[in-house]
């Protein structure tokens, strides 16, 4: 899947990743187009068939945090559950004079070029010879069709996760830092960017076998990226918490405790009957969740301590908060060291399956998503 020296080309991955990405809102707008959702949609929404398409779901909230800000009613659903760092972007790119729904839809496309291209660099410098693949694996993953476009936050996220362990890797620490805290800032998994920084930074150190600076431990301030955050809600509301505890609402019925972390829910949906096509939904987001969590352990072996921790508290954090796997299939994408895990584990015709049977999902996800199913 790509010579040595193609590899080395810094436009490699954005050639293919174009093509993937525009395909995907082809066919999102093909599904909004076959089968018209029903769900409500913002006035402001332009008529058009793409835009639309890519305009689902949570969307809404982050559309509503770039134009009204945060607020928080008790015992309802309240954008305080959505971290700021996508949503001032796109309040950013608005003031220009910008639909607020295509300013999402282009920080998320442009975000996910972005991401993919330094996942590919970020890739070349920790498993050269499995960076293409990697890349493949990535970008055509089912899941990915929330990078392309869609008004979800994945995209910025990848970009500022992946960026940071870049920066790390090419010994610049404050580099990763800043983006370290901006990918805090963007998604509630700061204790997984907090914890993989730190102990790549301590690992990098280690191996080359020199004592421990002041400076190895400066990634560890990324967190001041959900410290910002939760200053900001004690200030408003006086609950530095409210993204955590606004989870328990009518509607989102998920709040911390024992029956999320035992998936009571998950199991009485499953349990005795269910309709097929939740089974699907439902089942599929936890077999990925499990894969996932299975995987970190040949990640800790084959990339290291700072990536198998990375991937190990970015996915147990969702899985064990969420009341029944939804979504977390799509969390997975922040899981970026697997999908090398995955190519070095997979002789070179597995691959290859792998790869067109992920190709051939993502083409179900994007049209599902643009028809309004509730994917992930």
């Amino acid at each position: 899947m790509g010579t040595v020296a193609q590899t080395q080309q810094w436009h490699w991955p954005l050639v293919r990743a174009l093509p993937i990405g525009l395909l995907s809102v082809t066919l999102a707008t093909l599904g909004s187009l076959l089968f018209p959702p029903t769900n409500w949609m913002p006035s402001d929404v332009p008529d058009v068939a793409f835009i639309e398409a890519l305009v689902r779901w949570d969307a809404g909230w982050y559309g509503e945090i770039a134009q009204n800000g945060y607020w928080l009613r008790e015992g309802q659903q309240s954008p305080v559950a959505f971290f700021p760092l996508y949503p001032m972007v796109i309040r950013g790119v608005a003031w220009l004079g910008v639909n607020r729904w295509v300013a999402g839809i282009a920080v998320s496309f442009i975000s996910a070029m972005a991401a993919l291209a330094l996942f590919h660099r970020w890739a070349q410098r920790v498993a050269p010879g499995y960076a293409s693949t990697a890349f493949w694996l990535l970008a055509l993953y089912p899941f990915a069709e929330y990078l392309y476009g869609v008004v979800y936050s994945d995209a910025l996220f990848l970009l500022c996760s992946v960026g940071a362990f870049l920066a790390l890797e090419k010994d610049r620490p404050i580099v990763s830092a800043v983006l370290g805290a901006a990918a805090c800032a963007c998604r509630p998994v700061a204790p997984a960017v907090v914890v993989g920084l730190l102990t790549r930074s301590i690992e990098r150190r280690r191996k080359a076998g020199q004592p421990l600076r002041f400076i190895d431990f400066v990634p560890a301030l990324a967190g001041l990226g959900l410290v910002a955050f939760m200053g900001y809600l004690e200030y408003r509301f006086d609950d530095p918490l409210a993204f955590a505890h606004v989870q328990g609402v009518p509607g989102w019925e998920q709040p911390p405790g024992w029956e999320s972390w035992l998936k009571v829910s998950f199991f009485k949906t499953m349990y005795p009957r269910v309709a097929p096509a939740v089974a699907v939904r439902l089942g599929g987001h936890a077999l990925v969740t499990v894969a996932a969590l299975a995987l970190a352990v040949p990640t800790f072996k084959r990339l290291g301590w700072g990536y198998g921790a990375y991937v190990l508290v970015v996915v147990g954090i969702p899985a064990i908060s969420s009341k029944d796997f939804q979504g977390l299939g799509r969390y997975v994408i922040a899981a970026f060291p697997l999908f090398v895990t995955v190519s070095m584990l997979l002789k070179p015709l597995a691959r290859r399956i792998v790869t067109i049977a992920s190709a051939g999902l993502l083409i179900c996800c994007a049209l599902a998503i643009g028809a309004g199913s509730y994917v992930a």
